[in-house]
């Protein structure tokens, strides 16, 4: 699965973006948020993928922050949320005000998205209350959501193994690292983890 691409963009829209990466055009849907984000921006940019693959394409979706993407993955994770639909709902409502409305239980907010009946919306905020948690403005996942699948959180993993650190321990003072800040960088990360083993 991609992670993540860097390049130019040669075409934007408001729902999609082509990065040339080295000669190779990735078509890319994109959020308004994201379109916001780089429709200003010069030369190489980066974007964080999720990559869909159906029966008919493989589609990639991209995302300038990694709380969007989270939030994305945890919207296709619910019954009836497919990735369009999720684009759809991060292009409607900010990453941070779509927390609040998800944890305040607003399902006649998220009922005004396009394509959203009042079912599909107490589903949402249902499936994913308890996996939000509201943090001074920051987009908090409880730490087994958040780690699991979370790039920086499994970097750290294997690099604190790769020094000789039995597995689980690393996982336990990871754990520890990420509750503390979900969005720690991977070299901070480490430096945390070495001082506390």
């Amino acid at each position: 699965m991609y992670d993540y691409i860097k390049g130019s963009v040669t075409e934007l829209t408001p729902t999609s973006a082509v990065i040339d990466n080295h000669g190779i055009g990735y078509m890319i849907n994109i959020s308004l948020s994201t379109f916001e984000a780089i429709q200003n921006s010069k030369g190489e940019i980066r974007l964080l993928l999720h990559e869909v693959i159906r029966e008919d394409a493989w589609v990639l979706y991209g995302f300038m922050e990694i709380r969007e993407r989270y939030m994305f993955r945890l919207l296709i994770g619910v019954s009836g949320v497919g990735p369009n639909t999720a684009n759809l709902i991060l292009s409607s409502i900010p990453v941070t005000e779509l927390e609040m409305v998800i944890t305040s239980g607003d399902h006649t907010r998220l009922k005004n998205v396009k394509g959203i009946g009042v079912k599909t919306a107490q589903r949402i905020i249902v499936d994913l209350k308890d996996k939000i948690k509201l943090n001074d403005d920051t987009l908090s996942i409880q730490p087994d959501v958040f780690t699991s699948g979370n790039d920086v959180y499994e970097e750290a993993l294997a690099a604190l193994t790769a020094l000789g650190f039995a597995r689980p321990q690393s996982q336990k003072v990871l754990k520890r690292i990420f509750d503390a800040d979900p969005l720690v960088k991977v070299e901070v990360a480490i430096k945390k983890a070495l001082s506390m083993m």
